[in-house]
């Protein structure tokens, strides 16, 4: 969930700008080809494939939006001053990081002082001044920036288990969760949780929060974690410690909560699906912080009998209590 953006001033007075590449979370770009039939057991099935010797295929294009949420860094000239302003429109915060790639004719800072923000919330704030030299003939400065969600200072409290994210008194099996990593072998999914359940099954918030992000508008699935993963279904929630959520592979346009909800714990926020880098149906669970501009799962517990606790376990069955 990394971004990035180029920007160059090739002047005090022409300052120009290349147009940002932003790597937006769970998002494409392209429509997308639905059909609509159903299958031999009476259940409707959604596909991006036209299937063969079906009768009653409904379909059409779906159009699929980026997130509007972003994080730009722009710069401005004023009395012998380069300014550089970042934006913010996440609900959640962002740390931010600047590297130069060329500079000229600017008094640049020392390496004691990192280029690296974090940026509140639904903020535009100017962070950093560069001064021009009193002997500059053209100036110019190039730059990229990376950020990532998460203020890399929060630390994991969530003060009670979570809650199980579907129905009270429903249960799905685990099909898989730490330490068995059939595919969560990366540092943002070690603790994922996995819940095998019917598409169309009610997901619930498991813990209280700020919605930031979310993709709702993907319908396919498959096997190919580069061209798959992007297409999966997902809300992140922001909680309270600064740790976020992550509810994933959900149905296509189930979800009903948008970025700067407040959700409660035990809220319906979407119905489960099978979209995005999935074998099946599924609802892939995590919390996760940002450790330095990198995402990294953390260990959870869920809500069980009697008020106690219950780590989950690949193979065992969790009742949401």
């Amino acid at each position: 969930m990394a971004g990035n953006a180029r920007r160059s001033a090739v002047d005090r007075r022409a300052i120009r700008s290349l147009l940002p590449l932003l790597l937006v979370i769970a998002a494409t770009a392209a429509a997308q080809d639905l059909y609509k039939y159903k299958g031999k057991d009476g259940n409707w099935i959604y596909s991006d494939r036209r299937p063969v010797d079906v009768e009653g295929i409904e379909s059409r294009v779906l159009p699929v939006r980026e997130s509007d949420s972003i994080v730009d860094v722009d710069h401005s000239f004023d009395d012998n001053l380069v300014t550089l302003t970042a934006r913010n429109d996440f609900y959640a915060p962002v740390e931010l990081r600047i590297e130069f790639t060329e500079t000229r004719d600017l008094v640049m800072p020392g390496s004691e002082h990192p280029l690296a923000w974090v940026l509140p919330a639904r903020t535009e704030m100017p962070i950093l001044q560069l001064p021009i030299s009193d002997k500059a003939i053209q100036p110019a400065l190039k730059y990229q920036f990376r950020y990532m969600p998460g203020d890399p200072r929060a630390r994991h409290e969530p003060g009670e288990p979570y809650r199980a994210p579907f129905a009270i008194s429903t249960d799905h099996r685990i099909t898989q969760a730490y330490p068995d990593g059939v595919t969560h072998r990366t540092i943002d999914s070690y603790y994922a949780v996995d819940f095998a359940m019917p598409i169309g099954t009610d997901i619930v918030a498991a813990r209280a929060g700020m919605v930031f992000a979310v993709a709702s508008t993907n319908f396919r699935s498959g096997l190919d974690i580069e061209t798959d993963g992007p297409a999966a279904n997902v809300v992140r929630i922001l909680h309270d410690d600064g740790t976020y959520a992550i509810y994933a592979h959900l149905n296509t346009n189930s979800i009903r909560v948008k970025p700067g909800d407040y959700v409660e714990r035990g809220q319906y926020i979407a119905d489960s699906g099978n979209t995005g880098f999935s074998s099946g149906p599924h609802l892939h669970f995590a919390v996760v912080r940002n450790i330095g501009l990198q995402v990294a799962s953390v260990p959870v517990t869920f809500l069980g009998p009697n008020s106690g606790s219950v780590e989950p376990a690949s193979g065992n069955v969790m009742t949401a209590y």
